[in-house]
């Protein structure tokens, strides 16, 4: 069992949890990703670490509750116990100084560029970070990101907040505008990656993506996570997560995302019914 040490809901469904795992967070660099079960009998779900700390021998992550697993996750109080909790896996992102650096975060993604962001601005670039949300009161972490970026940039849905439109609108203004990159980094929803990453190929600008497809094992021995890059089968957890956004075959990620929604939005619903969620938080 590992210790929660914090766990709170920063925004409407989006939580923030911190675990004491100190041979995780000694380990931890930007890009990779822990595997959580919240108990025995749960599933194994993967989540960007979005920052660590070695001192104190704990790592945070940011989530949205959208199934059972992070609705179990949802419902651990601070000081409770997660079930297993193993990595860091996949490959660390690649931090040098390219020059000029935007990154663009989206819902979980705005957590998960953050340590990109950090690193990428340590290493003497200067880093533009776009955070995205359908509304004002969905957007978090914007002051830490204004620590580690040279320009912070918030775009809402309804315009409630920053400019009204979402990453992929705000760096296509910015693209027209004259401004210039050497690298970008993307992570969040895939609808959005897919869009940034059609923005930038007529700029050549070398483009990186967090890729999310579905995951089991984690270690390359499942194939559930098998994507299709350049042409050629690689597996997200152990070949990435990021990826050449020019070369990924986005419609292929966009089906296999999708053949299993109706199943997971159907047990959610059961075991919501069936109260199992309140014994998690007993």
């Amino acid at each position: 069992m590992y210790k929660v040490v914090r766990r709170d809901e920063i925004a409407p469904n989006v939580h923030i949890i911190e675990i004491e795992v100190p041979g995780i967070a000694e380990k931890a660099r930007p890009g990779q990703f822990v595997l959580i079960m919240p108990d025995e009998t749960g599933e194994r779900v993967p989540f960007t670490i979005s920052d660590w700390n070695v001192e104190k021998g704990t790592i945070t992550i940011f989530f949205l509750e959208v199934g059972i697993s992070t609705a179990k996750m949802a419902r651990i109080k601070s000081g409770g116990a997660l079930y297993s909790v193993s990595g860091p896996l996949g490959k660390p992102t690649r931090i040098d100084n390219f020059g000029s650096v935007v990154c663009g975060g989206g819902c979980y993604g705005i957590g998960a560029v953050y340590p990109v962001a950090r690193a990428m601005k340590k290493a003497g670039n200067t880093v533009t970070t776009i955070i995205e949300a359908r509304s004002a009161y969905l957007v978090y972490l914007e002051e830490q990101l204004k620590e580690v970026s040279d320009k912070v940039l918030v775009g809402t849905a309804d315009g409630s907040r920053g400019s009204k439109g979402m990453v992929p609108d705000i760096l296509t203004k910015l693209l027209q505008n004259g401004e210039t990159f050497d690298r970008s980094y993307f992570v969040g929803c895939t609808f959005m990656m897919m869009n940034c990453s059609n923005i930038t190929r007529p700029y050549n600008i070398k483009t990186l993506v967090a890729l999310n497809p579905i995951m089991v094992d984690g270690t390359g021995m499942c194939g559930c996570c098998r994507v299709t890059v350049g042409g050629e089968t690689r597996f997200a957890c152990v070949d990435g997560p990021e990826f050449d956004g020019h070369r990924v075959d986005w419609e292929e990620i966009f089906k296999r995302k999708s053949i299993y929604v109706k199943n997971e939005a159907m047990a959610y619903q059961f075991y919501d019914q069936a109260k199992g969620l309140d014994c998690i938080a007993n």
